[in-house]
């Protein structure tokens, strides 16, 4: 038997899609590849009390390949081909058909196996071909970048390419910057060239047909108009709508460098468009995205879909060379580099521990003494300050960190006028740190304009647009955050932090649940579910979901506000004791919460003063926070608004 095992010592994993009803037929191949050493998760391995979207979510997402068993019943399933979806989004499919059966429209440009025929699996001559296909996958593993992928005999990311990228966004996003840099503009033709394939039917009525041919029509239009984009025309990209050939094979037709094909179901009012872009070089990926709107909103669709394909295809940076795109405020010095590198790493992991961010505010410190004009590091330097002086400093020492963050912020933007980060980072300090909402309002506005393409900085603006109100800008800014960073649970927790200031709290759930899904160490999504189950009354769920809450501060004031709740008086009183115990003032805007809820107005008005007194960062979510209502609508409470700049 021989071991599949990856670089750190564990066997591979394979998540196995299926229909049902071919089980039977399926159990062989999951017995096969187990006897050849995979680790295979399947349905059949869910626990009673699993919640199945959980479970399976996250097998599903941290698999090492996606195999999917394409059969004549299951190219049916919706479920089948929304596990699909994701593994060829990741990079990680790989299709085998059981009876012959083709994969459907939209997975037909990536090669599969057909193991259909008689006898045990482990004789097929067809299986050798799925455990080759998956050692390939083996010795591939990891090298696949987020957005595109480097074919065999493209030229791989040079240091100075890296090093002239390093900034904010390169870590931040999950190195989406780097998938820029890595050939994505490559393609079969003209650069930022594009074929629009007629949209896929899949409202099992043929009298649509012409809504779905219609929509991509609609879609080469919008896309037409902008002259930095070459779009295939309506005649020429018809000629391949029955789904036979790759999409290589249609780039190279029709000299364009990427194939967008999509898919439309219609029913009753509502409308689902499966889009995605393709590589027209390689047949890998470049994005893919599902729109479930109102029928109403395809408009809107069409316009989204039309953005993110320009963002796809569209360089967003200021100059290009020979080692590849030039990045805005960033370093030719490789020591300072690498000091600027720890230090973004240290802080994205120091969970708030002073130890480890003060490691990081050394080696920001050490980047810009290494390069004084390395406006990213900068920026970065400003982010961890105000950090600092929120999270560990009080009194005099309080004000020096935030002056010195301002300082930082404002270098940045001298050095690098159209860095996002750098306004971005003043945004952050004002707000968080001055408590001047409508001072940030403007630099912040910048960083979204100038940072549309970089998922950490749409993920700022997000939580910014949630403090003053600002929803629909932060939805537009968060979906396209989720759709450049995936797999990144902070995105889907700034989503729900959105979602709840908003109070649209199905939203904000699916959002929350989406974040744990990623990773159950996610802190705040635990609180906003606590919190949703305590306003329906769901007492023992919210218990749990404050019990679950690694933020020790948002837990305890949870608890605090629900034993009260409950009549469970001493109890909340505990929990009010130990949050001051461990917290401090520090805990100011979080004992304000609890006074509110308790029916203690005074005392909560009383206390928000000495945390506006202090320089309190909680009082930036004062505005919606639902836990202050008890106290909205009093004169000293508006009054405290208007001085933080809400009004």
């Amino acid at each position: 038997m021989s071991e599949a095992i990856s670089a750190g010592g564990e066997k591979r994993s394979i998540f196995l899609s299926y229909s049902r009803d071919d089980r039977d037929a399926v159990l062989p191949i999951i017995e096969a590849l187990e006897q050849n050493g995979y680790s295979v998760w399947w349905d059949g391995l869910l626990k009673g009390g699993d919640r199945f979207s959980h479970v399976t979510e996250k097998a599903l997402e941290t698999a090492d390949t996606v195999l999917v068993i394409w059969t004549a019943i299951s190219i049916n399933s919706h479920w089948v081909r929304d596990e699909a979806t994701s593994g060829r989004d990741r990079g990680r499919l790989l299709s085998v058909s059981l009876d012959g059966t083709s994969p459907p429209l939209g997975f037909r440009q990536i090669q599969y196996v057909d193991l259909s025929g008689g006898g045990p699996v482990p004789d097929r001559p067809a299986f050798g071909e799925v455990l080759g296909a998956l050692s390939e996958a083996e010795a591939k593993a990891g090298t696949r970048l987020t957005f595109s992928s480097v074919s065999d005999g493209e030229k791989g990311i040079s240091r100075r390419s890296l090093m002239i990228a390093g900034g904010a966004g390169l870590l931040a996003a999950g190195g989406g910057f780097a998938a820029w840099q890595s050939g994505m503009f490559v393609g079969s033709g003209r650069p930022n060239s594009i074929a629009v394939m007629t949209f896929e039917n899949l409202s099992n009525n043929p009298d649509q047909d012409y809504f779905s041919a219609g929509l991509a029509e609609e879609l080469r239009s919008i896309l037409s108009l902008n002259r930095q984009l070459s779009v295939a025309a309506q005649t020429s990209s018809d000629k391949f709508s029955d789904g036979s050939e790759t999409a290589s094979a249609i780039a190279s037709a029709l000299d364009v460098a990427h194939v967008l094909e999509g898919s439309v179901r219609r029913a009753g009012d509502q409308l689902r468009v499966a889009v995605r872009l393709i590589d027209g070089k390689t047949d890998l990926d470049v994005w893919s995205d599902v729109f479930e709107r109102e029928l109403d909103d395809v408009l809107a669709v069409q316009s989204e879909i039309a953005t993110t394909v320009v963002d796809s295809l569209v360089a967003n940076f200021s100059e290009t060379d020979s080692a590849g795109t030039i990045r805005v405020g960033g370093t030719e010095n490789p020591d300072a580099l690498d000091a600027y590198l720890l230090g973004v790493d240290l802080y994205a992991r120091s969970d708030a521990r002073e130890e480890t961010d003060r490691e990081a505010l050394a080696a920001l410190d050490e980047a810009v003494a290494i390069d004084r004009s390395y406006a990213a590091a900068h920026a970065a330097r400003s982010r961890v300050l105000t950090s600092i002086g929120n999270r560990h400093a009080t009194g005099s020492e309080l004000r020096g960190y935030y002056d010195r963050s301002m300082e930082a912020a404002r270098t940045a933007i001298d050095l690098a006028p159209e860095l996002a980060e750098g306004y971005a980072a003043l945004g952050y300090v004002l707000a968080n740190g001055e408590l001047d909402i409508a001072g940030a309002l403007s630099p912040y506005d910048q960083s979204f304009e100038l940072g549309y393409g970089n998922a950490w900085i749409l993920r700022g603006y997000t939580l910014f647009a949630s403090f003053i109100g600002a929803f629909e800008k932060g939805r537009s800014a968060i979906a396209r955050a989720e759709r450049l960073d995936p797999l990144n649970a902070p995105v889907f927790r700034a989503e729900a932090v959105l979602e709840f200031a908003a109070r649209d709290y199905d939203r904000a759930s699916t959002a929350a649940r989406r974040a744990l899904a990623l990773s159950a160490e996610t802190s705040i999504v635990n609180r906003i579910l606590g919190d949703i189950a305590r306003f329906d009354g769901r007492i023992d769920e919210a218990r749990a979901f404050y019990d679950a809450e690694p933020n020790i501060l948002s837990k305890l004031t949870g608890l605090a506000i629900l034993e009260a709740q409950e009549g469970n008086a001493d109890l909340a009183q505990d929990m009010f004791d130990n949050l001051v115990q461990q917290f401090g003032d520090n805990s100011l805007y979080q004992q304000a919460q609890i006074f509110a809820q308790w029916g203690r107005s005074q005392d909560a008005l009383d206390t928000l003063e000495r945390a506006y007194a202090i320089g309190d960062s909680g009082l930036v979510t004062s505005r919606s926070d639902q836990n202050l209502d008890p106290v909205r609508q009093t004169s000293e409470f508006k009054a405290l608004q208007k001085r933080l700049g809400f009004d």
